[in-house]
């Protein structure tokens, strides 16, 4: 190897290093952001939140927690794990965890690998990840591996517009550099389907509109292994 390709390639490393670092960043600012923006324009979100998380017990998985925008709604009795592939968000969560006085478990993985036993977890979290999944079969897979039998997935997700309508019409046009700007996400996916074709056992949402460019039409719901 020669020096100029040492060289470049601890240049790399530096840029990339620093890339996470500075996505993380945006991230503590950016998800607190559109939460706070969804929940102006849609006044029962956080309602809503607070309703789906009210009664969870032992072991909760969140997939993609980010910066930890979820983790004011959790009661303070579980047992909460999550699965965060970029790692220097890690102590943006701790901080965030330590603040609302919570203890977690952080652990490195994705969505289509979750590091954790087969039926082991009461409730898998995923609120905003679905969209953005390079495969979202799998990751449903995965899910229903790794919740005990009765388990419960909880979610929020953004979804694609009605066929046929001028808004997916737009998400169909911008989708390709939509992903690109928007770290894969698919703001034409449609979730529902996928859930539906899953193999939970019952799967029971509601659609609403948040009110946002491009992604307005939202599902939240409950799925049960």
């Amino acid at each position: 190897m020669t020096v100029n390709q040492i060289i470049g390639d601890s240049k790399n490393n530096i840029f990339a290093n620093l890339g996470k670092h500075f996505f993380a960043w945006m991230m503590t600012s950016s998800s607190s952001k559109h939460d706070k923006n969804v929940s102006d324009v849609y006044d029962g979100l956080r309602l809503r939140k607070r309703s789906l998380f009210a009664n969870l017990q032992g072991k909760v998985l969140e997939i993609g927690p980010r910066t930890g925008a979820n983790l004011p709604y959790y009661p303070k009795d579980i047992y909460w794990i999550g699965i965060e592939p970029n790692s220097q968000r890690h102590s943006y969560l701790q901080k965030q965890a330590e603040k609302l006085g919570l203890n977690i478990d952080l652990r490195i993985g994705n969505a289509e690998w979750l590091d954790a036993e087969d039926n082991s977890i009461d409730t898998v979290v995923s609120t905003l990840v679905l969209c953005s999944v390079p495969n979202i079969d799998y990751t449903l897979q995965a899910i229903l591996r790794v919740l005990k039998p009765g388990g419960r997935f909880l979610f929020i997700e953004h979804v694609a517009a009605p066929q046929g309508s001028l808004l997916r019409q737009i998400q169909n046009t911008v989708s390709p550099i939509w992903k690109v700007i928007g770290d894969g996400c698919h703001p034409d996916r449609e979730t529902w389907i996928a859930l539906g074709n899953a193999g939970f056992s019952s799967i029971h949402y509601e659609r609403f509109d948040a009110q946002l460019p491009i992604v307005s039409p939202h599902i939240i719901g409950v799925a049960t292994k």
